[in-house]
């Protein structure tokens, strides 16, 4: 009723201005590797790993508006000196970022899409690395903000903390 009475002649009422506009269109594994080079031999010793981690994201703009965003995990556990497993999980998705300015649009496929992304690609490393008959690996959540923050800090010449 409220809406004859705020439109009495017919027409269609006006569009609001819309912002900018996010939305994830696909999430998909791009590439996953697993290599457990000394296998057998690795399960004889005590398990005392060291873990080394390393993550980076790339992106790419497939049409107007439309980007795809790829997340790359690296564990590598080492025994001593000899690699026990080296895990590496290209997670990727298509993201609709439409409407944003450039620094905005920086910012949320540098931190937004990879706080998607992350959970999948930890879940597959987990579980490559429990069938290649290792104990799982935990990883602790990313602070993609506080990543981002510090490469934008990097590129300006400035300390990080």
């Amino acid at each position: 009723m409220a809406e004859n009475e705020n439109n009495q002649n017919g027409a269609a009422p006006a569009a609001q201005p819309q912002g900018p506009m996010f939305a994830l269109q696909r999430i998909y594994l791009k590439d996953c590797s697993f290599e457990s080079p000394k296998s057998p031999d690795v399960f004889r010793g005590q398990w005392a790993p060291k873990i080394s981690f390393n993550l980076n994201t790339s992106n790419q703009k497939l049409a107007d508006g439309v980007y795809e965003v790829i997340l790359r995990m690296t564990i590598e556990a080492k025994q001593e000196e000899t690699v026990a497993f080296l895990v590496e999980v290209q997670q990727a998705g298509i993201f609709t970022c439409d409407g944003f300015n450039e620094a905005d649009l920086e910012r949320v496929l540098a931190t937004v899409c990879p706080n998607i992304l992350f959970p999948y690609a930890r879940e597959t490393i987990d579980a490559l690395v429990v069938r290649g008959s290792f104990p799982a690996v935990m990883l602790a959540p990313v602070n993609f903000d506080a990543v981002y923050a510090q490469s934008k800090a990097q590129q300006a010449g400035q300390p990080t903390a």
